[in-house]
């Protein structure tokens, strides 16, 4: 199963390729998005930088107004004359006239000692009825009025006026009897417009930033809604943060970059603007790129994926040809068509397996007739010698018989060596004929192994290379024996082995002795054959199986081993080697007792044998 196992080169291409695709898609989006937000936060930076510009710009404007207004009122003769009557019920009832006049939101009058004498404005509810100091109590909205625009004078530059929770711009402008060289100051005009969520708004549509004016940690005025100023107006991020040195602030779900500028100098109590731009349309252009480039990425995944897909069909599909081709050459088909398209590579590659095949093909079939050649020899080498040795006794008893009067006795020994002479020359024969037909279909009947054994033993008793040897044999009720088998290619198996065992024990040292042994289990018939020659010779153990080997042997064709061993595996079974020792030598034969796949070798056996186990 190993050719089955790793990734397949076309899922390896197309995986590769969309992880490529993937990593540079995201790559790209992460840096696109990175450069943008860089981008944005400059370019938000520098807009909000000139968007404060114009917001103070405007600002300037309409306090230069102011300043051009209270400067035409503080040239007024009739306010002249009203501030030198000095009394103050009197100024105050008069200056509603004037404060009518300048139509401001705040209008004041004050002594030349800067003392607030007359203070006008509209109530919180934005009508033009006015609160007036000599009205109200001095713990009062008037009083508090009065008091905080007393503040203005100890302010250096007085532009911002914060009373009852209200943002003023103001304008204060010294009024003179006179000339302003060299006349008499009779008191202070003061006059201011207020700041509140409405101008801002009219500001920010110009300026395109949203403002606030925070003033103790509470908002005066803003362009943005209640719940996002109390959460600004709580947090001290932007504190210290001026305009070179903006920060990001994130109020709910909107983030801003935002600076801030203290007009603290300007104003009678600390005094903060906080200017604002939203990132919001830059994010939605930046959502909106980074959905551009994830459609390219996808668009671009399919498309590579698709081309991947044909393109790696062109080149695996001749590989896997090509693949199948040395598959089918490893199992011995050597007809399998090669590609000869694909890539130049690849067609280079199927070309030089082909001059391979060819090659090994060539040099395969050299290999047989060689070893054809070399089997023959051996066997014309090892049946010529037994030949010619039972021929030369058949020729020479034959002319004892022919040349001489010979006697009764003399005349049966003759006999016998000849009978002796043809009955190995036909063993011989009969060997090479089982021998050449090993392999082909065998024929099966019902037969009892037991039988076979006592006659293969009453074979080997009338050959001559087991007179004089003690043989039995041991077995239990024959009938336990019953196999489907060859039962004379079995027969011949045992006596082969009988008759190794016997050529083995004439050559010890002690009183030759073979003992054959049947044994049953597990539907597997198995036959010992024991013998106390001197053992098998180390050098012949790895080849006594093959035909022809009869090392340490005086006689015989070297095919008695090789017939036993493929007779028994061609019924399921093998011969093998158990022990061998001088003194002691077991040979085991096994065969199975059913009908069991045929096998063609010992070696296709053995392979059997190690998949089972």
């Amino acid at each position: 199963m190993g050719e089955n196992r790793g990734i397949r080169t076309r899922m390896l291409l197309v995986t590769a390729m969309a992880v490529i695709i993937a990593s540079a898609t995201f790559g790209s989006l992460l840096i696109v998005r990175h450069q943008l937000q860089n981008q944005v936060t400059q370019d938000l930076t520098s807009d909000l930088a000139h968007s404060v510009t114009t917001f103070q710009n405007l600002e300037s404007l309409r306090l230069n107004a102011l300043e051009r207004e209270n400067a035409l009122l503080a040239d007024l003769p009739t306010l002249k004359a009203l501030m030198t009557t000095s009394d103050k019920a009197t100024i105050e009832d008069g200056g509603v006239h004037f404060w009518k006049i300048s139509e401001s939101d705040l209008f004041g009058l004050a002594d030349n000692q800067g003392h607030v004498v007359a203070a006008y404005t509209t109530n919180t509810a934005d009508t033009v009825s006015p609160v007036k100091i000599n009205e109200i109590g001095s713990g009062s909205a008037g009083g508090h009025l009065a008091a905080d625009i007393g503040q203005l004078f100890k302010t250096p530059t007085p532009r911002y006026l914060v009373s009852s929770g209200r943002l003023y711009a103001c304008s204060v402008h010294p009024l003179y009897f006179g000339k302003e060289k060299d006349g008499i100051l009779l008191g202070y005009v003061i006059t201011g417009f207020v700041i509140g969520p409405d101008l801002l708004r009219q500001i920010s549509q110009v300026t395109a930033v949203e403002a606030t004016f925070l003033s103790q940690g509470r908002s005066l005025a803003s362009t943005l809604d209640e719940s996002t100023v109390r959460q600004m107006a709580s947090t001290t991020i932007v504190e210290g943060h001026d305009l070179d040195a903006p920060v990001t602030l994130t109020l709910g779900r909107a983030r801003f970059i935002a600076a801030m500028r203290d007009l603290t100098p300007s104003a009678p109590v600390p005094l903060q603007l906080v200017v604002m731009k939203s990132f919001d349309q830059a994010e939605q252009s930046i959502r909106q790129i980074d959905r551009l480039v994830l459609f390219a990425g996808f668009l671009a995944l399919i498309i590579g994926t698709v081309l991947m897909i044909w393109l790696s069909k062109i080149v695996t599909r001749p590989l896997e040809d090509l693949a199948t081709g040395v598959r089918a050459f490893g199992v011995g088909d050597s007809s399998h068509l090669l590609p000869s398209d694909g890539t130049r590579e690849v067609r280079e590659l199927s070309l030089a397996f082909a001059r391979m095949r060819d090659e090994i093909m060539r040099t395969n079939q050299a290999l047989l007739e060689s070893e054809r050649l070399a089997t023959i020899g051996r066997m014309a080498s090892s049946v010529s010698h037994d030949l010619r040795h039972y021929l030369a006794s058949v020729y020479a008893n034959s002319e004892f018989l022919a040349s001489s009067p010979l006697s009764e006795h003399e005349r049966s020994e003759i006999l016998s060596d000849i009978r002796t002479a043809v009955h190995g020359t036909t063993e011989l024969i009969e060997s090479m004929l089982i021998f050449s037909r090993t392999g082909a279909a065998i024929r099966r009947s019902h037969e009892l192994v037991a039988t076979l054994l006592e006659r293969a033993l009453s074979l080997l008793h009338a050959h001559p290379d087991a007179a004089g040897i003690a043989l039995t044999a041991k077995h239990g009720d024959p009938a336990d024996s019953a196999a489907l088998v060859d039962g004379k290619q079995i027969e011949r198996a045992i006596y082969n082995l009988l008759l190794n065992a016997c050529q083995s024990a004439r050559t010890g040292e002690k009183e030759p002795r073979v003992e054959a042994r049947l044994g049953i289990r597990d539907g597997i018939i198995s036959i010992e054959v024991e013998d106390n020659g001197p053992g098998v010779a180390e050098n012949v153990r790895s080849s006594m199986f093959q035909p022809f080997v009869s090392e340490g042997k005086q006689k015989g064709s070297g095919l008695g081993l090789t017939l036993a061993n493929c007779i028994a595996a061609e019924h399921g079974g093998e011969v093998i080697l158990v022990v061998s020792s001088p003194g002691k030598t077991i040979f085991r034969m096994t065969i199975a007792r059913g009908i069991m796949q045929h096998t063609s070798s010992p070696e296709s056996a053995n392979q059997k044998r190690w998949a089972a186990g």
